[in-house]
């Protein structure tokens, strides 16, 4: 299988994701026994609820620091020193010091609502080839509603992808008023490339909840987060009907890569011209939470 690239907002480059778990990732998705354990019990919730029990004794800790070191990631951004982390879950959804993610002030933006790799798309009805040709989006089956599909068929689409190694809190894009969450339940495959450029309707039948914000500038923004293998923890501890400020903190996923998505009325949004344009070419663009993704038309 080919190694998985994206562009860096930040180095301005072209990179290779060094991917968590990448062996049983990839035995389970690309070898024929990795196919039964995939059925038998990798997608079942239990699994993931075993994983998440392990990842959450105090033994875990242990990990935190090779982690870290392991993966470069920047410990003077966390809100906690590594230590005082007591379990390898507590520290995988830590919080970060406000000053690390800004957000961006533009009034007419919205901003990427989670570190990660994000493709955008200017129409949810016409994406085709995600990860690999011949794969169309199905969006009636990813809301669960056609009347509701049929009215966001034309917006525009970002779908947000957080691997083990980010930052795993989502934030609110965008000023507003959030909904009810209303939950979609289902498995729990992979949401790596490595696993969607064999089955992209993953993301359309794992466990998800959609939220929806309504905003004075965007109409109404649908939120939506998606579990995954070792993510079957979607925590919400906002208040719906209470308003948020862009940037403000929705949630955060438990251990493991995971994906949200951002979905737009028809005409609301402009997408920005990086994410665009390496969206086209099927390249994924990474950026951080708080950071501009469109702008209001």
């Amino acid at each position: 299988m080919e190694p998985i690239r994206y562009f860096n907002r930040h180095s301005d480059s072209l990179e290779t994701e060094e991917v968590y778990g990448e062996g049983f990732l990839r035995w389970t998705y690309g070898h024929p026994l990795g196919a039964i354990a995939l059925g038998a019990f990798v997608k079942r919730p239990f699994f993931s609820a075993w994983y998440g029990r392990r990842m959450s004794t105090p033994e875990s800790a242990a990990r935190v620091k090779p982690f870290i070191a392991r993966y470069g990631l920047d410990p003077s951004e966390f809100a906690d020193p590594p230590e005082s982390y007591r379990s390898f879950n507590e520290f995988f959804y830590r919080k970060l010091k406000p000053a690390s993610r800004p957000v961006d002030p533009d009034e007419s933006s919205v901003v990427f609502p989670a570190d990660g790799r994000h493709l955008g798309f200017d129409r949810a009805s016409s994406i085709e080839g995600v990860f690999v040709k011949g794969q169309k989006f199905d969006l009636p089956a990813l809301l669960g509603d056609a009347g509701l599909a049929a009215k966001y068929a034309d917006g525009a689409l970002i779908l947000s992808r957080l691997c083990p190694v980010d930052y795993h809190r989502f934030h609110f894009p965008a000023d507003g008023i959030p909904g009810e969450t209303r939950l979609l339940d289902g498995p729990l495959f992979s949401v790596s490339p490595i696993a969607l450029r064999k089955h992209l309707s993953y993301l359309w039948t794992n466990k998800r909840t959609i939220t929806p914000l309504e905003t004075q500038r965007f109409g109404t923004v649908l939120l939506l987060e998606i579990g995954a293998t070792c993510v079957g923890t979607i925590r919400q501890p906002f208040r719906p009907g209470i308003p948020v400020a862009k940037g403000d903190e929705k949630g955060y996923f438990a251990f493991g890569g995971s994906s949200t998505l951002t979905l737009f009325e028809p005409g609301a949004v402009k997408l920005e011209d990086d994410l665009a344009e390496n969206s086209s070419r099927q390249l994924e663009l990474y950026a951080r939470v708080g950071e501009r993704m469109a702008r209001s038309t």
